[in-house]
Formats: structure tokens, C-alpha cells, sequence
């Protein structure tokens, strides 16, 4: 055979596929055709761009930039800034509400212990001896009440007992209601006013005071003292039951006077009170005080007594 007449041989690549060997230009033309479809592919596509990083991708590498934070840290982020809700705020109303209350109670209380808390040994221990005195009254009160139920009870004319009885019930209760004079042991209370600043409220203290100490009959400038009387005060004036009076204001007070002058002289009493306002007063015990100022009986219009 002659060297023009080669045999076209066919040997194996490294990756498996024959590789045709001979004609020089054959084979040249066989890899143009297989290398140009990827050619022509590489061409067409698209270069590579780089993908963008996702959401979660990027919160990921948010939080690892982040620097670990402390327990305290966290726990003072958690408080700061505070979130109130309603009902918080409602609760918080109340409580301060409630601490308000008390500490005025508590204010109060230290207001009426403070003239007890400043007094002198004589004055506390002249406190406790009217107010055994007082006791003292009440005891001896419900022993007469006794004791006149007792009579009742074991006397053999109880009708004329009970009238008797009936009687003297009826002269108390006209003491007591200002349609009969009386007459007995008491003290006279005088207060000036020269400066013009007691008020109405401050006479009708003295007057409770009178009766908490045992007063039985009260008279005010020739006006009888009852349970109903009020006080008024227009501008400067004073007026009783509707009675105008005038300065200097006397007092006629029948009771015992060693329990009725020692109420007005205790610490933040009428008198220190009244002293404070710049008004002179004057404090006298008699063995005879006469109150004969009257008050028409009066006929209530819809009450009724209800014993047969």
C-alpha cells in the first residue's frame, strides 16, 4: 500500500471517546464541527451575575454585627421605656389615691394629738380627772334611774309614785327644754371681743363644750340655750335662735362649776382658742346662778306620744 493510501485509524482519548486519526484535514473539519456548538451556546448565555443575599440571610448577619448584650443590659431595656397599659395606669390612680387618704388621716390625727402632746403634767392630769367626773355623772345618773324603778316597783300606792315621779320628770324636762327658770351652782363665762374676730362657730364650741362638761340650763346674752338652738353670723353679728347679740358675750351656765371651768381651760380649748383670736375672757364660779331666760313650749306637728 502506498502512503497516500493510509487507513484511517481510530484511537481512545483519556475520556473515553474514539478519536479518529488520519486525514489531517478530515479531522480538522470533524472537531470544527464539534467545538462550535458549545461555542455558539457559551456565546448566547448570559455571564454570571452574583446572586443577592436573602432577608433571612441578611437579619442572620445583622444579629452576628450585633454585640452580645448582659444580663443587666437586657433586663434594664426591658423596663426602659416603660409601657403603661390602662389598667396599670388605673391601678396607680387608686393606690396614690389611697396613700393620699392615709396620710391626711394620719395628718389629722397628729393636729388633734399635738395640744395633748405639748401640755403640762397639771393639765393632763386635770383632763383625766374630768373625765372621771364624767364618768362619775353617768354612773350616778343610771343609779337615780334605778333606784326610781325600784320605788316603782315595791311601793303599795304605785299610782301615786308614778305621779310624783311624773312630776319631777315633767320640771327637768323644763329645765332641760327652757320653758321654766332655774337656779343653782354654776360659773359665768364673759368673752370680749374688742378686735371683732370671734365667730359664731367658735361660741357654739363653747356651748358643746358646756354640755359635754354637764351643764343643765344655758343662757347667751338673754337667750335661752335648748337642743335646738343654732348660731348664724352675718358680716360681724351673731345672732342666737335668730336673736342678734352683741359683745361682750356672757355665758350663764348652772352645773357643777368644778367640772364645767376646767373644760374650757384644758390645752386647745375654748378659752386658749378664743385667746389666740386676741379675746379676753373670764372664767367666775358661783354658788347661785339664775337662768330665767324662757322659750315658749313648743307643739311638734307630727309627732305624738305613744303611751296610752
Amino acid at each position: 500500500m502506498s502512503d497516500h493510501d493510509e487507513t484511517p485509524t481510530t484511537n481512545l482519548r483519556m475520556d473515553g471517546v474514539p478519536k479518529i486519526v488520519g486525514q489531517k484535514d478530515g479531522g480538522q473539519k470533524d472537531r470544527g464541527r464539534e467545538e462550535a456548538p458549545q461555542t455558539r451556546l457559551r456565546r448566547e448565555l448570559p455571564e454570571e451575575v452574583p446572586s443577592e443575599p436573602t432577608a433571612a440571610a441578611q437579619e442572620t448577619e445583622q444579629e452576628d454585627q450585633q454585640p452580645v448584650l448582659t444580663g443587666r443590659q437586657r433586663l434594664v431595656m426591658g423596663l426602659w421605656p416603660p409601657r403603661v397599659t390602662r389598667a396599670q395606669l388605673i391601678v396607680a390612680l387608686l393606690l396614690f389615691g389611697l396613700g393620699f387618704g392615709l396620710a391626711v388621716q394620719v395628718a389629722s390625727n397628729s393636729d388633734n394629738d399635738s395640744a395633748l402632746r405639748g401640755a403640762r403634767q397639771a393639765d393632763l392630769v386635770r383632763i383625766l380627772d374630768e373625765l372621771d367626773d364624767r364618768t362619775q355623772r353617768l354612773e350616778e345618773e343610771k343609779q337615780g334611774l334605778e333606784d326610781q324603778r325600784t320605788e316603782l316597783e315595791n311601793s303599795s300606792d304605785q299610782a301615786e309614785e308614778a305621779r310624783k315621779q311624773t312630776v319631777e320628770k315633767e320640771r327637768k324636762l323644763g329645765v332641760l327644754a327652757g320653758t321654766v327658770a332655774a337656779e343653782g351652782p354654776g360659773i359665768t363665762l364673759t368673752i370680749n371681743d374688742t378686735k371683732g374676730t370671734v365667730e359664731a362657730d367658735m361660741l357654739l364650741d363653747a356651748i358643746q363644750e358646756l354640755r359635754a362638761a354637764g351643764a343643765e340650763a344655758i343662757q347667751v346674752n338673754g337667750v335661752r340655750v335648748v337642743a335646738s338652738t343654732y348660731l348664724t353670723q352675718s358680716g360681724k353679728r351673731i345672732s342666737v335662735d335668730g336673736n342678734k347679740i352683741t359683745q361682750p358675750y356672757r355665758f350663764k351656765v348652772i352645773g357643777k362649776p368644778q367640772d364645767l371651768e376646767p373644760a374650757l381651760n384644758i390645752p386647745g380649748g375654748v378659752v386658749q382658742t378664743l385667746e389666740k383670736e386676741q379675746a379676753t375672757v373670764t372664767v367666775e364660779r358661783a354658788d347661785k346662778i339664775i337662768v330665767d331666760a324662757l322659750r315658749a313650749a313648743e307643739r311638734p306637728d307630727y309627732a305624738r306620744s305613744s303611751s296610752q
